[in-house]
């Protein structure tokens, strides 16, 4: 038996059961309206906050309660890159259809909004949703175009090992008027192949700014200004190592569009007008 789309009176023919291994699919759905399609969500999720208090939560990122999820019936599932691949081999073993993002870029985010809406027969509510991510961008572009001066930041994903930030994020920093210390680690996908065997090129190129997202725990600028060499580094001497917080930066989601890119902007344009 069809369900029927929404006040139209018309069968909806979409996925109508879903379950998201991650949190930005979540994200999205909400901000399209389209929620009620949603029967299970990552235990990962805080955004949007009214999520995690209405669907319950069956995965973590790299492990995912498979029975729970069978009993929930879904007709699909939605997650993100290669780190979910024995999670996905598991659902399509057991049937279910999957879908497996592996976007790492700014552009690659607005597709991924326009991708999922069309996927529940919501392209319109998607397509303004990305054209209203794409003005904000545009906007925060523009402003960091007037300020004075534009600072090399260092943003770190992780301190033991040391990991250096992912595309998107890079991509971010260059938006909101900064210049990513580590472009050539950045193109780079897996977090493995972004570790540093130590921190003396953090000395040797200088950032003006350091921004840590420790995925999962709190930034202590405090253990980071305290590593060997790094008290010749403009950002520790003038103090300027900043927390952006994991759930609006380190996932590629609208939230890094809005809120991760505003805060990482902030931080710049306090630098540049210093």
């Amino acid at each position: 038996m069809d369900h029927a789309a929404p006040g139209s009176g018309l069968p909806d023919h979409f996925p109508q059961r879903i379950v998201c291994l991650t949190e930005e699919p979540t994200e999205v759905l909400y901000a399209l309206g389209e929620q009620r399609r949603i029967v299970g969500i990552s235990g990962f999720t805080v955004r949007p906050p009214q999520a995690r208090k209405e669907k319950p939560k069956v995965s973590a990122f790299t492990s995912a309660k498979i029975g729970e999820i069978l009993k929930l019936e879904p007709d699909l599932a939605i997650g993100f890159s290669d780190i979910q691949a024995d999670i996905a081999r598991e659902l399509i073993k057991a049937g279910i259809e999957v879908w497996i993002s592996n976007h790492r870029s700014v552009d690659g985010i607005l597709a991924y909004i326009r991708r999922l809406g069309a996927m529940v027969g919501a392209h319109e509510k998607a397509e303004a949703y990305a054209q209203r991510a794409e003005r904000h961008i545009a906007d925060i572009r523009a402003a960091a175009a007037r300020l004075p001066r534009r600072p090399k930041v260092y943003f770190e994903e992780w301190d033991e090992p040391i990991i250096t930030g992912i595309r998107w994020v890079a991509e971010i920093i260059g938006i909101a008027g900064g210049d990513d210390c580590f472009p050539e680690l950045a193109r780079e996908p897996l977090a493995r192949q972004r570790i540093l065997p130590n921190g003396d090129e953090v000395v040797r190129r200088a950032p003006d700014i350091i921004l840590g997202s420790w995925c999962g725990k709190r930034f202590r600028p405090e253990k980071v200004a305290a590593r060997p060499g790094w008290d010749t580094i403009p950002a520790v001497r003038h103090g300027d190592l900043h927390e952006i917080k994991s759930p609006i930066i380190l996932q590629p989601g609208p939230a890094a569009l809005f809120d991760g890119l505003d805060a990482i902007h902030r931080i710049i344009a306090e630098w540049a007008l210093r």
